[in-house]
């Protein structure tokens, strides 16, 4: 994001004159002590980086008109308050502060509160949160299945000429996919947060001029990266927050363009898909038994066995004739076991929606039905009833004939249970016929969380002006928040202690 800014700033600001200093961590200190030496008017710098600076050339600040802070949210997750706070402390009083930010967390509030003067919110929400050029696919698999999923996507397609970002869970999965991509005549590059930052310079580069088609990114990339002419995205590890996947996305379709975004949701990062149409208030489309237009967007349907197994094929020779390549998947394997534990977890509603979603009946996604005959759907429904196929004998019945104890205590449970198990049967029959009419579990916009509205006046205390509303909710929302707030709260005033004092607004003046 730094270089994005520092290559931009000249060309803004073409005739003007302005000279522009770069300070960033992972480049030479000496070089940078020689750019401040230079009078810059522009500071173009990493929080960390700027302190040190400061500190070793005792450098004042006092001639600084405007500090910006941009993607503010993010610098406060990552723990850099204390170092702005230092930057701030730096700078005269009659500066003026702006911070860019796509989220208002409370850390963010608390400093406007405490660091600035009269601060004013202009808020820029709109009513929708992504792009009408951008469309979206997402696409179920297995897990194990998701490198020959990619290798056909990148292969099939995605156009030879449009550029594509990969993004992935973790740097040993670049590492791991770098290798695996090139083994297959695709080129690609990598980068990471802890990969040297002369080899971030050089790899984005050879992305940005086009000599690799293909960027495999972490997480690193959501914000910063700014490629122009981006036409593709795609979700290896689908990311955990809606937020997230908003950046993620946020690429490609910029300046009117248009763009795609293709997921790979594996079995256990399906509740997170539910979590991400909530938060983008929209329904999410399951591709069944009805015709469906190649282009239709965020639709969720099922990638052909037979265009899997015959990638499959190839990396499996490529994994037996490479110790390094195996050696490459130990690693991103372990590394994505550790990634799941850090995972932040999905909604309890979301893990019960995806629990409900009977995935035998969703169908082939319309990217790849057009290609294949209902013979491929009728297999993929075979090896379904083989993986979900339960006996109806129990395991007291194993190997007992009818004259056992054991059988004849279950025939006779049967008989005592019989509507109860027929109730149960006639459920899920009527679930799979609502499935088959296309009315997949129903998806209402997120609900505002208890306590919103007191965020809101909490807003008005904090800053002087507020500029622009927020996001308008359903009225349905509203009014569950309303009750939730109009119920008394139950406490025993004999024992009950005050978060704060009685005298806590007389101290305060």
């Amino acid at each position: 994001l730094l270089l994005t800014c520092f290559f931009l700033t000249p060309q803004l600001g073409k005739f003007t004159g302005l000279k522009t200093a770069l300070i960033l961590g992972g480049d030479k200190m000496e070089d940078q002590f020689a750019a401040l030496h230079e009078n810059p008017d522009i500071i173009i710098a990493t929080p960390g980086r700027l302190v040190h600076v400061a500190v070793e050339m005792k450098l004042k600040l006092h001639t600084v008109e405007y500090v910006v802070f941009d993607e503010a949210d993010r610098l406060f997750e990552m723990g850099f308050a204390e170092q702005l706070q230092e930057i701030i402390a730096r700078l005269p009083d009659c500066h003026q502060t702006v911070l860019f930010s796509a989220t208002l967390p409370k850390l963010l509030v608390e400093f406007a509160r405490a660091g600035l003067t009269e601060p004013m919110l202009i808020r820029l929400d709109v009513e929708s949160k992504l792009s009408e050029q951008l469309k979206l696919s997402f696409f179920h698999v297995r897990g194990d299945d998701k490198p020959a999923v990619l290798l056909h996507l990148l292969r099939s397609v995605v156009k030879p000429q449009d550029q594509t970002v990969v993004f992935v869970a973790t740097k040993h999965h670049t590492e791991y996919l770098k290798e695996l991509l090139t083994a297959q005549g695709i080129h690609c590059t990598h980068i990471y947060s802890s990969l040297d930052q002369t080899a971030r310079k050089i790899n984005i580069a050879k992305f940005a001029q086009g000599k690799c088609p293909v960027l495999l990114v972490t997480d690193v990339a959501a914000r910063g990266l700014d490629i122009p002419m981006l036409d593709n995205v795609i979700n290896y590890s689908f990311p955990a927050k809606g937020k997230l996947f908003l950046h993620r996305v946020g690429r490609v379709a910029r300046a009117g363009r248009s763009g795609t975004a293709y997921s790979l949701v594996a079995p256990d990062e399906m509740p997170y898909v539910f979590d991400l149409h909530l938060f983008l208030g929209r329904p999410l489309v399951l591709a069944g038994a009805q015709e469906m237009p190649a282009d239709a967007g965020g639709v969720l349907g099922r990638v052909p066995q037979s265009l899997v197994d015959d990638e499959e094929c190839l990396l499996l020779t490529d994994h037996e004739g490479s110790l390094e390549l195996r050696s490459l998947r130990r690693i991103a394997d372990n590394a994505h076991k550790q990634y799941l534990r850090s995972r932040p977890g999905p909604s309890p509603e979301s893990i019960k929606r995806a629990k409900d979603l009977d995935v035998s009946q969703l169908g082939i996604h319309p990217l790849f039905s057009a290609r294949f005959e209902d013979t491929e759907l009728e297999r993929l429904k075979f090896v379904d009833s083989i993986k979900t196929y339960k006996s109806k004998a129990t395991i007291f019945e194993i190997n007992a004939t009818s004259r056992t104890p054991a059988s004849t205590v279950m025939r006779s449970k049967r008989r005592h249970d019989h509507a109860l198990i027929e109730k149960y049967q006639r459920g899920q029959q009527e679930k799979r016929a609502a499935a088959l009419k296309g009315q997949g579990p129903s998806l209402a916009p997120a609900s505002p969380e208890e306590g919103e509205e007191g965020e809101e006046e909490n807003l008005q205390d904090v800053f002087s002006t507020v500029v622009g509303q927020k996001r308008k909710r359903g009225r349905g929302g509203e009014d569950g928040a309303r009750k939730k707030l109009q119920q008394p709260a139950q406490r025993d005033e004999d024992f009950y202690i005050p978060y704060r004092p009685k005298d806590f607004e007389s101290e305060r003046g």
